[in-house]
């Protein structure tokens, strides 16, 4: 099977004849384990089964400060200490109204100049169109967090107007994604924290689930398949999740979500991406305990398909190198 093959058969709860697999790295995890392999290609040669396009314009991220990064919305991010992602450094709307503000073009031809070449060049994998931050978590970075919580009480209509405004972009793009043969669209949208969700599934249900199922409808009348990113525990509403549409639920968080529990519960309707420990077994563990883990969760949560075995996020920068190569050991040797 090619990597497309053996992703479309899981999606499928069908069995691959290998659990498909995707690591990604944080920055100084990719430098060590270029250090540790004396390859600063390694990435390129784990077999990675996913390839993710971003179709954003070339000047879409702008460096305005050292460590300082403008987006494609405004967006200012403080990477002086998270190199990676970041956090907020001011408020696009400081007041619950949203004025004059101008929203990106989801149409502008630039932000798709590359996206043909590039999933032509990955035409073997399982091609995914990735919209970062791209519901609650566009909106809380536009507004701030504590702030959206207050409106979701006190300002329910702004929060209503920002989401809609947001959702018109998402569907702009998803209108444009249907012109290129990917295989999905994948939403970046963290709802949970350690203990559960971050504005509780009463709220998430009224400002958010209405919204999602606009976006995974239209991703599905393309003929592409739904992937979402929550970290946190947010295993209340896979119901709701798998209801509006969800086909494929990441990062499948181990620390927060009992893994094997929920694929015996939700794993003959809905795939799972990820379930290795970011937060325990990469960083604490032996390379022996990633090994038998990662085994394990081939073994179990792959069985019957719906399963992409990946960390639970990018590879954190305190992980071994010698661990990072046993979990790539391990899905290699399937």
């Amino acid at each position: 099977m090619t990597a497309k093959e053996r992703v479309y058969t899981a999606l499928r709860h069908e069995q691959p004849d290998k659990c498909p697999w995707h690591f990604d790295f944080t920055q100084v995890a990719h430098e060590k384990m270029a250090e540790y392999t004396g390859d600063p290609d390694f990435a390129d040669k784990i077999g990675n089964h996913l390839h993710f396009v971003r179709p954003v314009r070339p000047d879409a991220w702008q460096e305005i400060a050292p460590d300082f990064w403008r987006d494609q919305f405004g967006v200012v991010w403080n990477r002086t200490i998270d190199k990676d992602i970041g956090n907020p450094d001011a408020l696009i709307f400081p007041e619950p109204h949203l004025g004059d503000y101008q929203w990106p073009d989801p149409d502008d031809p630039l932000r798709w100049a590359h996206v043909a070449g590039e999933i032509e060049a990955n035409r073997d994998k399982f091609v995914v169109i990735a919209i970062d931050f791209s519901l609650f978590e566009r909106a809380w970075t536009m507004r701030g967090m504590e702030n959206l919580f207050l409106d979701m009480i006190e300002h329910p209509q702004f929060v209503e107007d920002l989401l809609d405004a947001i959702l018109e972009y998402n569907l702009g793009i998803i209108r444009n994604a249907a012109r290129y043969p990917a295989d999905a669209i994948y939403f970046g949208d963290d709802w949970g924290q350690q203990r559960g969700m971050l504005m509780g599934p009463i709220l998430w249900r009224r400002f958010l689930k209405p919204r999602l199922q606009r976006q995974y409808q239209a991703v599905h009348e393309t003929g592409k398949k739904v992937f979402i990113h929550s970290c946190g525990k947010v295993i209340e509403v896979f119901p709701d999740l798998i209801e509006i549409g969800l086909d494929c639920f990441n990062p499948f968080q181990p620390e927060v979500i009992d893994v094997y529990a929920a694929k015996r519960e939700f794993g003959d309707r809905l795939s799972f991406f990820g379930g290795v420990s970011t937060q325990r077994l990469l960083p604490y563990g032996t390379p022996a305990e990633v090994k038998a883990e990662a085994r394990r969760l081939m073994r179990e949560i792959g069985k019957d398909g719906g399963y992409i075995i990946a960390p639970a996020h990018a590879i954190p920068k305190d992980a071994p190198p010698e661990n990072m190569m046993a979990l790539i050991e391990a899905v290699n040797e399937q």
